[in-house]
């Protein structure tokens, strides 16, 4: 498993060095895990005399595939997300640049042999238990050269924030990075009740890494189109400072607002029930937020009294024309996020209940939309603005046994 995986890393980074392209586009996630990627990237090609191009992204949307794929004899790097889709970015690169995908969720292989899809989850690995993004690129770091062993403490604030746990704890390979930054002594793992809590270690004392995380989490996705993600690299790399303290305080109040005016909506009566499935539709009120946040308030909200535990949770968020980095972009397409309350995710476990990553996909690719990161407890897809109703109906049917 992990040794195929490295292996595998091994030739990918034979074949970036023997390159004559010096500059390397990296495309990551906007969550504290996709940041912690990016950053983990940036510092360790910077270290081999790389110039380091990076753009932040909300998903690995078609449309902006096809403008990256536009170019010829780049080096493009896709952290968090991806893994899934390197059919298609084997269809549109045709050879013509050389791709690294270092993604970990559920993954399939690539067509091209110029596209390197080095997610774990091909290697025996998964993405939800063993190992984060964050610790996938931390891997890909340190069998480019072991000097990056220093950034273990940044896999591990990318693993503990996108928590995935056993038994209150990380395991496998991102319990390693967490232990490497032990040694170090940029974190403390202290035992509590019911698992592991994780502190790093910083000149302003101890954080603890789940805040932390919300912090990064805050950064990406409330401040996306306000150079949130920048400054969320920046943190990882550099730490905490008055200047992301102030952009932190500022984004939060931007939420609560959002947020409060939403859960009104939803107690007057604008949350939908079908016999499986309860959402709602925010269009374009969560702007200037990101479409991430269509998730972080279906978070927020799923294990409260507005929602009913038998079912699942969706939401719906327009996606705006713009993204950071890239000249403007028609989508005309909505983002639809799922979540589980705990007593749904109980039985997603114990496999009485169906996971995320089973109907969604499959009720989105009827309608002709995009999927590329569902895990079974957390998922998201695209679909065009106005089938919002077909795709509810679509997954209604598979969750009768209809389709």
């Amino acid at each position: 498993m992990l040794n195929n995986l490295i292996t595998a890393m091994e030739r990918a980074i034979q074949e970036v060095r023997q390159m004559p392209e010096k500059t390397v586009q990296v495309f990551h996630h906007n969550d504290a895990d996709g940041l912690t990627s990016g950053a983990i990237l940036t510092r360790a090609f910077e270290r081999q005399g790389f110039t380091v191009q990076r753009f932040s992204l909300e998903k690995p949307y078609p449309k902006v595939l096809k403008k990256i794929y536009e170019q010829e004899g780049k080096i493009l790097i896709f952290a968090d997300f991806a893994g899934r889709i390197a059919p298609m970015l084997s269809d549109l690169n045709r050879g013509r640049n050389l791709t690294l995908i270092l993604d970990h969720h559920v993954a399939e292989a690539s067509t091209d042999p110029r596209v390197h899809n080095l997610d774990p989850d091909l290697y025996g690995l998964k993405g939800d238990r063993d190992i984060s993004g964050s610790t996938t690129c931390y891997l890909f770091a340190l069998t480019l050269d072991p000097i990056n062993r220093d950034m273990a403490h940044i896999a591990a604030v990318g693993a503990v924030a996108d928590g995935f746990f056993v038994d209150g704890q990380l395991v496998s390979q991102n319990r390693d990075a967490a232990l490497e930054a032990v040694e170090q002594g940029l974190m403390e793992i202290r035992k509590h009740e019911s698992g592991e809590q994780y502190f790093l270690n910083s000149s302003n004392g101890q954080i603890p890494v789940l805040e932390l995380g919300d912090y990064l989490d805050l950064l990406g996705g409330v401040g996306y189109y306000q150079k949130g993600p920048d400054m969320g690299v920046k943190v990882c790399l550099e730490g905490v400072s008055p200047e992301s303290d102030r952009m932190v305080e500022e984004l939060k109040v931007i939420r609560t607002k959002i947020f409060n005016e939403e859960i009104a909506r939803l107690r007057a009566g604008e949350l939908k029930q079908e016999p499986h499935i309860q959402w709602f539709q925010v269009e374009k009120r969560f702007f200037p937020m990101g479409v991430k946040m269509i998730g972080a308030f279906c978070d927020a909200i799923k294990d409260t009294d507005l929602i009913d535990p038998l079912k699942y949770l969706a939401g719906f968020q327009i996606i705006p024309d713009e993204i950071p980095g890239f000249d403007a972009i028609a989508f005309n397409e909505v983002k639809i996020s799922m979540r589980a309350s705990h007593y749904l995710e109980e039985e997603i476990r114990a496999g009485r209940a169906m996971g995320l990553n089973i109907f969604l996909p499959e009720a989105t690719n009827k309608l002709g939309g995009f999927s590329d990161a569902c895990h079974t407890l957390t998922a998201a897809t695209t679909v065009a603005i106005g089938k919002e109703r077909k795709l509810i109906d679509e997954m209604e049917k598979i969750l009768k046994g209809e389709s």
